[in-house]
């Protein structure tokens, strides 16, 4: 933990990724808080995986303060089968950001990272910041993990070399409104979200990938944007991230069940990913942060946002 910073209430932020499910989130927590400087962007605003639209962005900004949320990102189905653009573009955007970050004099950045950089640890419940770099990534998203993992590596080289302060969020699964809605291509709960809205309005039973048993810490957007901002003020290098809360698949399959009544096939020939991933939170309690959003409430929230949204909705 670093002695914590102040920040004044005009200093300019930059949120790329602004436009999706923490970004819009963070901005609005941060609003709330009475900053009044705030650029959050989406990929209409400016292609980060283009150097010198990013130089142009941080010349036009110049912010105090960044957090990068952006990312082409997917479910299992997605990093699976986009492997090859899902690293180049990924990469390519990360890079970017923090070079132009570091270029422009940025006070500090905060990235995020994913659980997903961590190695599969057999036999070990709970995932610690200093283990990233003991394995190589689970096969199902090494694509996606590798290029979190660069990221974290020129952050660090930067602070290094260059004295950038910055922190690398390493969250657990995330979800809320304006997350993206994809059925085969999405992460867990806006997929099933997407699912039980479809398989209640056609009136037909809900297939729900593998057998349910995998186990995840799941972070309301809300909770997320809150521990960001904790992170900003408090902490450096690799943070892990996440509500605190455990359950299995089975529990968000069960939640949309009593929401929805639509009845549940269970495809076991589909994959489960890595079955167990949750993380140690010391480093992030030590800033005080506690998630307030249970998983019941979080779910219930998601989906009366998706049914009064889904023709607009992120697919």
């Amino acid at each position: 933990m670093q002695a914590q910073i102040t920040i004044n209430k005009s200093d300019q932020f930059l949120i790329t990724g602004g436009t999706g499910l923490v970004g819009r989130a963070l901005a609005k927590l941060l609003a709330d808080q009475g900053f009044n400087n705030i650029v959050a962007i989406g990929s209409r605003d400016c292609d980060l995986r283009d150097g010198s639209e990013v130089q142009k962005l941080f010349s036009n900004i110049s912010p105090d303060y960044v957090f990068h949320l952006a990312a082409r990102v997917h479910g299992i189905g997605g990093n699976a089968k986009y492997k090859s653009d899902v690293l180049y573009e990924n990469v390519m955007i990360n890079t970017n950001v923090v070079e132009h970050a570091r270029r422009s004099g940025v006070k500090k950045i905060v990235a995020m990272g994913s659980g997903c950089v961590y190695p599969e640890l057999k036999g070990q419940e709970e995932l610690f910041e200093n283990q990233v770099w003991i394995g190589p990534p689970h096969p199902s998203e090494d694509s996606y993990a590798h290029s979190k993992r660069l990221m974290l590596a020129q952050l660090d080289a930067a602070k290094e070399q260059y004295g950038l302060s910055s922190a690398f969020v390493i969250s657990g699964n995330l979800y809320g409104p304006h997350d993206s809605f994809n059925i085969e291509e999405g992460h867990v709960i806006p997929s099933l979200v997407a699912k039980f809205f479809a398989a209640a309005r056609d009136g037909k039973p809900v297939q729900v990938w593998g057998s349910g048993v995998a186990i995840r810490d799941f972070s309301y957007c809300d909770d997320t944007a809150s521990a960001l901002i904790a992170i900003l003020h408090n902490l450096e290098g690799a943070v892990n991230l996440g509500s605190g809360m455990r359950h299995p698949i089975r529990d968000i399959v069960q939640a949309l069940h009593v929401l929805t009544g639509v009845p549940i096939e269970w495809d076991a020939n589909k994959p489960d990913g890595q079955l167990v991933r949750f993380y140690n939170l010391d480093k992030l309690e030590s800033t005080d942060f506690k998630a307030k959003v249970g998983l019941e409430d979080g779910i219930r929230r998601t989906y009366e946002w998706y049914v009064a949204n889904w023709q607009v909705a992120r697919k």
